[in-house]
């Protein structure tokens, strides 16, 4: 297969899916050293800074995502049409920077950070259960202690 034809199904002709995974954007320098990656895909409530365009050097976050246009929606970014009503006005993802995550979704700082977030649960539950185990011991110390505060007790007053 040539590879205009390859590029073009990757690009125009991909599912809703693949497209959806598509739209990413760089890291700004700070997140990149924290992170070690240099572009995540965006999601709604991260933090941007646009870089290319008419809206050059605007800060705001992530209102909607259009999979179909590959480009976001930023609050405060709205054009007016000659009536006066206000539109949102789409920026393409290549043309912003994020700078700040929504960390709503710890799935996905997760993954960010390099950690396995699936293997994160299973030591957690580890975790509980030998919190558990050792709960359960000191219980088990606790209540035969007092058993036998109650026998000295009893051993003196029968005494008595």
């Amino acid at each position: 297969m040539k590879p205009t034809k390859m590029r073009n199904k990757m690009i125009y002709r991909a599912s809703q899916v693949t497209k959806s995974k598509q739209i990413s954007s760089p890291l700004s320098k700070e997140l990149q050293k924290k992170y070690t990656k240099k572009s995540v895909r965006v999601v709604e409530g991260d933090s941007i800074k646009i870089v290319r365009g008419e809206f050059k050097g605007v800060d705001g976050k992530i209102a909607k995502i259009s999979i179909q246009k590959n480009s976001l929606a930023i609050e405060g970014v709205k054009k007016e049409k000659t009536k006066g009503e206000k539109f949102d006005v789409y920026v393409h993802s290549s043309n912003v920077i994020v700078t700040g995550l929504n960390s709503d979704d710890k799935w996905r700082i997760s993954k960010l950070e390099g950690k396995n977030p699936s293997r994160k649960k299973e030591t957690s539950n580890k975790e509980k259960k030998i919190e558990k185990t050792s709960e359960s011991k000191e219980e088990k110390q606790e209540t035969s202690n007092k058993e036998k505060k109650i026998e000295k007790t009893k051993g003196k007053e029968e005494k008595e």
